[in-house]
C-alpha cells in the first residue's frame, strides 16, 4: 500500500485557521495576508498560498502554466476532469456538459421545488429545524441521486461518501494524516465497487439517467472505460452535494444574522437571485483550489519553481478590497459581482447552474413559508472539517410560519 506521506501536505490545516473560531470566520486572516503576505510559502504544508484577486484570477485562467494534474500518488477521491488539463479536459468536459445544458437544468426546477416543499412540510409546524439535516443535505443528495439513477435507499451512502471526499485531517501530524489516508482509501474502494456495479447494470439495461449517458458517450470515437465513468460519477457526487449543501446553509445563516435583510427579501423577492450571488462571494462554499506550476514562474514579486504546489484562495479573492467596493459588507444587490466561488477558466464548475437553481428555489420557498428566522438559543457554530470547504455541520434555527 502507498504510504500516507504521498497525501499532499497542503490538505493539513493552515496554522492560522486551526481553531474553530478562525474556521468559522477566516476572512480577517485573509485580509491580513492580502495586505502583508499576498504570496507566501507554508513550509509545514509545502505549498504556496495566494490571496489577492488578481493573482488568483491569473492562476486559474492559465492552465498551461498552472496545471490541475496532480504529480503525486495516493488515494485520489476527486480525479476525473478536475485533475486534467486541455485538450483532454475539454473533450471529457464536453460529455458531461451535454447533460447540464441550460434547458436540462431548467427542466429540473419543478422537481427541485417539489422536493423542497416536501422536506419543509416535515418541519413546518415545529417552528424549529436543523436546516442542514432537514433541507440543505437531503435536497441536493436527492437531486443528484435521481440524475444518476440511484435508488432512494442508497442516498445515505451518497452523503457519507461526499463527506469523506471533502474531509481534512484534524492536524498535520503523521497520525492524523495516516488516519485520513486510510479513510480515503476505504471510501475510494467503496465508491469504485458501488459505481462499477451500476455501470454494469446500465450496460445491460440502459435507463434514462446520467450513468447511461456516460456509458454511451464517446470521446474521439471511443467509449469511456469503466474507471473513467466512475471518476465522473464521483465528481458529480461531490460537486452535486457539498457545494449546494453549503450554499443553502450559508444563505440561511446569513439571513439569521441579519433580520433587516430578511425583511428586504420578503418585500422584494426579486432580490433573491442577486442575494444568492452575494452569498457565493461573501460565504463561498469552497474556499480554495490547487494548481501545480509547470515551469518556473513569478507571481507578484515572488518566484515559484516548476512542480511546486499553489493554493489559490477563492475565499480571500472574493473579499479583495481592490476588486469589490466595501468587500466586507454584504450587499444583496451588488452589481457587478465577479466572484470566483465556482472557480474560473476552463475548470469553471460545470454544476454551477444546478447549484444556483437549487439555492434560488430553496430560498424562494423558505421566504414564502418562514419569517423571523433566527439561531436557536445557545447554538455554537461547528465548522466542517475540511481544508477547502466552507460551511457548518449543523444550523438549528427557529422560525415563525408565514400565514
Amino acid at each position: 500500500m502507498e504510504s500516507a506521506k504521498e497525501l499532499p501536505k497542503a490538505i493539513a490545516p493552515v496554522k492560522e485557521l486551526s481553531t474553530k473560531e478562525a474556521q468559522i470566520d477566516p476572512f480577517p486572516f485573509f485580509r491580513q495576508c492580502r495586505e502583508s503576505a499576498p504570496v507566501r510559502y507554508d513550509p509545514q504544508r509545502e505549498c504556496w498560498d495566494i490571496f489577492r484577486y488578481e493573482d488568483v484570477y491569473n492562476v486559474l485562467k492559465d492552465p498551461t502554466t498552472f496545471s490541475s494534474v496532480r504529480p503525486i500518488k495516493g488515494p485520489v477521491l476527486l480525479g476525473s476532469i478536475i485533475g486534467m488539463d486541455p485538450p483532454k479536459h475539454m473533450q471529457m468536459r464536453g460529455i458531461v456538459s451535454k447533460a447540464f445544458t441550460p434547458k436540462s437544468i431548467e427542466e429540473l426546477g419543478p422537481r427541485i421545488a417539489s422536493i423542497t416543499e416536501e422536506l419543509l412540510d416535515a418541519v413546518a409546524n415545529e417552528g424549529v429545524t436543523d436546516l442542514v439535516h432537514d433541507l440543505a443535505v437531503p435536497l441536493p443528495v436527492i437531486v443528484i441521486a435521481e440524475l444518476l439513477g440511484i435508488p432512494a435507499q442508497d442516498r445515505r451512502l451518497f452523503k457519507e461518501w461526499s463527506d469523506s471526499i471533502v474531509k481534512g485531517p484534524q492536524s498535520g501530524s503523521k497520525e492524523d494524516m495516516l488516519q485520513l489516508y486510510l479513510e480515503r482509501e476505504k471510501t475510494r474502494h467503496e465508491l469504485d465497487d458501488y459505481f462499477l456495479k451500476v455501470i454494469a447494470e446500465r450496460r445491460n439495461r440502459p435507463e434514462d439517467d446520467l450513468v447511461t449517458k456516460l456509458v454511451e458517450a464517446e470521446v474521439n470515437g471511443e467509449r469511456l472505460n469503466d474507471m473513467e465513468i466512475v471518476e465522473f460519477c464521483i465528481l458529480l457526487l461531490a460537486a452535486g452535494n457539498e457545494t449546494t449543501t453549503n450554499l443553502i446553509t450559508n444563505s440561511v445563516r446569513r439571513l439569521a444574522e441579519d433580520p433587516a435583510l430578511q425583511t428586504r427579501l420578503h418585500e422584494q423577492p426579486a432580490l433573491i437571485e442577486s442575494f444568492v450571488e452575494e452569498v457565493l462571494r461573501y460565504y463561498p462554499p469552497v474556499l480554495s483550489l490547487s494548481r501545480y506550476a509547470t515551469k518556473d514562474v513569478r507571481i507578484g514579486h515572488t518566484n515559484i519553481r516548476e512542480g511546486e504546489l499553489i493554493i489559490p484562495w477563492i475565499g480571500s479573492a472574493n473579499r479583495d478590497e481592490n476588486k469589490f467596493p466595501a468587500a466586507d459588507q454584504f450587499i444583496e444587490d451588488r452589481t457587478p459581482n465577479p466572484h470566483m466561488a465556482f472557480g474560473f477558466g476552463n475548470h469553471f464548475c460545470l454544476g454551477a447552474p444546478l447549484a444556483r437553481l437549487e439555492a434560488i428555489i430553496a430560498l424562494r420557498i423558505i421566504m414564502n413559508r418562514m419569517t423571523n428566522i433566527r439561531f436557536a438559543e445557545h447554538f455554537a457554530f461547528k465548522p466542517i472539517r475540511s481544508p477547502f470547504v466552507y460551511g457548518v455541520e449543523e444550523l438549528p434555527i427557529l422560525f415563525d410560519t408565514k400565514l
